[in-house]
């Protein structure tokens, strides 16, 4: 799966823990292993232009998807099939999401992970623009944020865990350090 990233916002963030989630979530949703998407992360002023220009709505927004034509020609990435396809593009900006993030108590990045994961399942289809639309999308949303999350601190965990083993073996002599 090829994830394209890039971070045009001026606002630093972990651009590979965002990758992640997008990979995580096209994981869980068995999209093929040969399908590409691009993730690119936008200011205030460029995230409200796009927001005029697609929707026809003023001001900023949080996240905006772009599928690719193809994939509305019955050629969806999790058919099966072993093509390789344009997904296309997920537009985050990290701008909005900072507010959006300080009002629901949690960190930028969980916010942009949340973002991501949102515009992953409208690439693929995916709306809420009907409530039983709205809570299909959004149940799985959170079931996909909930499982990237566990995954996420079980890997923290094997890591640290990986690096206290190593400082214990380092110390009893046992580091793997060829002896002379």
């Amino acid at each position: 799966m090829s994830i394209e990233i890039r971070n045009e916002s001026g606002v630093v963030v972990d651009e590979t823990s965002i990758v992640s989630a997008a990979r995580f979530a096209l994981d869980r949703m068995e999209v093929s292993l040969l399908a590409e998407l691009s993730v690119l992360l936008v200011t205030l002023d460029d995230m409200a232009g796009l927001h005029e220009q697609w929707m026809d709505l003023p001001g900023p927004t949080d996240v905006m998807a772009f599928p690719m034509d193809e994939l509305e020609a019955g050629h969806r990435p999790d058919a099966g099939d072993a093509s390789p396809a344009l997904l296309g593009d997920i537009v985050l900006c990290p701008a909005f999401a900072k507010d959006q993030a300080r009002t629901a108590g949690h960190s930028l990045l969980e916010e942009l992970h949340l973002l991501t994961v949102h515009g992953v399942l409208h690439l693929l289809g995916y709306d809420h623009a009907e409530p039983a639309e709205e809570r299909e999308m959004f149940a799985l949303q959170k079931r996909i944020l909930g499982d990237f999350r566990a995954a996420s601190a079980a890997a923290k965990r094997r890591e640290a865990q990986r690096f206290s083993d190593d400082r214990l073996l380092g110390a009893a002599g046992l580091d793997g350090a060829a002896e002379e």
